[in-house]
């Protein structure tokens, strides 16, 4: 078992600091730092991309936090104006989402001369270490717990506030957000060695969304506190189309490098 204990802010005496914030923050900068590497390395205007990145990222922080609220409304009831602490902790992946496929959509309806698939490979070579580093947030704040459990890799809650709960001190429960990580580690050294070999444009998208679909929709069976619709959260519904578009993705290209292949000669006749 994993020893664990909640950490919600780093006390520098006479400040704190907020550790949900502080690692999303990090998972951001890293995440747009790596995009823009991958973009300067293929060549696209790094200018017009950084635009776009901090477009997403705002108006994601905005879709995660309002899909939060309505999801988890009992916990802002009494006191509205935490609705805008989101350094507390408290962001949907799933909104953020949503919300970056329709401003990355809108933004290549302008910009047609960016190759879509490539665009998105860069962004997903950003995204997931940015997922990694922003989990460590909310395994900070005590967030996106499960049931009890004797999993090797369960988590032993030794105390601190919680964002989900009670909990006693001494048991051994799922954390997703530790699994999460732990399921992102390989999945990025698999894309990085994508990358390294020059696949064609879109094999990185497709299979993040396949691997990312599948990882999350097992791992939210696990989870104990979040709100579900016969029987799924709402990111296990958008998880099966996740994985929908990336295996159709995987068909679409795999039909198209079996087209661009030149046929064998026929051999010559007399």
């Amino acid at each position: 078992m994993i020893p664990y204990r909640t950490f919600p802010e780093i006390d520098l005496g006479p400040f704190s600091i907020k550790t949900f914030g502080l690692f999303v923050g990090l998972g951001i900068l890293v995440g747009v730092w790596l995009f823009l590497r991958f973009a300067r390395r293929k060549g696209l205007d790094t200018d017009e991309l950084t635009s776009l990145a901090w477009r997403v990222i705002i108006f994601g922080i905005i879709g995660s936090r309002l899909l939060f609220v309505v999801t988890h409304f009992d916990q802002f009831r009494d006191d509205l104006w935490s609705v805008f602490a989101v350094w507390e902790g408290g962001l949907q992946f799933s909104g953020a989402f949503l919300v970056a496929l329709v401003i990355i959509w809108l933004w290549l309806r302008k910009h047609p001369e960016v190759p879509g698939l490539l665009l998105t490979d860069g962004m997903v070579m950003g995204l997931v270490p940015g997922l990694m580093i922003g989990r460590c947030g909310c395994c900070a704040v005590g967030e996106h717990f499960g049931g009890p459990t004797s999993f090797p890799l369960g988590v032993k809650y030794e105390g601190g506030v919680t964002r989900e709960g009670p909990i006693q001190p001494g048991t051994t429960i799922h954390n997703t957000a530790v699994y999460e990580i732990l399921l992102l580690i390989p999945l990025y050294i698999l894309l990085l060695q994508m990358q390294k070999r020059n696949v064609k444009d879109g094999w990185i998208t497709a299979t993040f969304f396949v691997w990312y679909g599948v990882q999350r929709f097992f791992t939210d069976f696990l989870r104990a506190y979040d709100k579900t619709v016969l029987g799924l959260t709402g990111a296990q519904y958008i998880c099966i189309g996740l994985v929908a578009v990336g295996v159709g993705l995987m068909v679409n290209l795999r039909r198209n490098r079996d087209e661009d292949e030149p046929a064998d000669a026929e051999p010559a006749t007399v």
